[in-house]
């Protein structure tokens, strides 16, 4: 009974904690906000958690919003070594000064609860203040991007609900060039971000300005 009883709550904690369930691609779940991101391989569909991860969620779309990652691109694919099926892919502005919105605080895995899982979405930085209009999706569990006691990790704020194929298309892109960590992971082709939109709620536009398009005629 022991054993039954330990086995139930393990399902139930990770339908609680784990990816948003199918049913969720199609359907509001309370607490999660829907973003659909529409690239030239194919759509995206994520569920955001707000509620555990709030002001990353909404760092998040807020760029949605403004229409801030629109024309952008996956840019990079970092494959494991032993198993290339299995690593994360990375988007967003990059390093475009015109599309960035202010800096946000830190949400660790450790206060969130949310992990590094298959198709987790999660902000990317280089240190402390410097996420914001960047992230990466993982393919396989990377644990060690979760937090420790000496270690912030990375902000963890959703997963995939729709589209990991797509996802695993863009890991298994060529790659090259780079330097750094990023050393022989940029993708070569131009795997463009043609409109992130959210499904859930109503935008909220920041307002500030878009000199990204000044000039285009927008």
């Amino acid at each position: 009974m022991t054993t039954r009883r330990a086995l139930l709550s393990a399902v139930l904690a990770l339908l609680v904690t784990g990816p948003a369930s199918a049913q969720s691609a199609n359907r509001p779940t309370p607490g999660f906000v829907r973003v659909r991101l529409e690239t030239n391989m194919g759509a995206i569909t994520l569920a955001l958690d707000a509620r555990r991860a709030p002001k990353t969620t909404a760092n998040f779309l807020a760029y949605v919003d403004d229409g801030r990652f629109d024309d952008t691109s996956f840019y990079r694919a970092a494959r494991r070594k032993t198993d290339p099926k299995f690593g994360f892919v990375q988007g967003g502005i990059r390093t475009d000064a015109r599309r960035i919105l202010p800096p946000f605080p830190h949400e660790p895995t450790s206060r969130t609860g949310i992990r590094h899982t298959d198709g987790t979405i999660s902000m990317a930085r280089v240190g402390n203040g410097s996420a914001g209009g960047n992230f990466f999706i993982t393919v396989g569990a990377l644990p060690s991007f979760d937090a420790s006691p000496r270690y912030a990790g990375y902000a963890a704020f959703g997963h995939v609900v729709a589209g990991m194929d797509v996802v695993r298309r863009i890991l298994a892109e060529r790659t090259g060039g780079g330097s750094g960590a990023m050393k022989g992971q940029m993708i070569f082709r131009d795997i463009r971000i043609v409109r992130a939109k959210r499904l859930d709620g109503t935008p909220k536009p920041t307002g500030q300005p878009k000199t990204w398009q000044w000039g285009l005629g927008r």
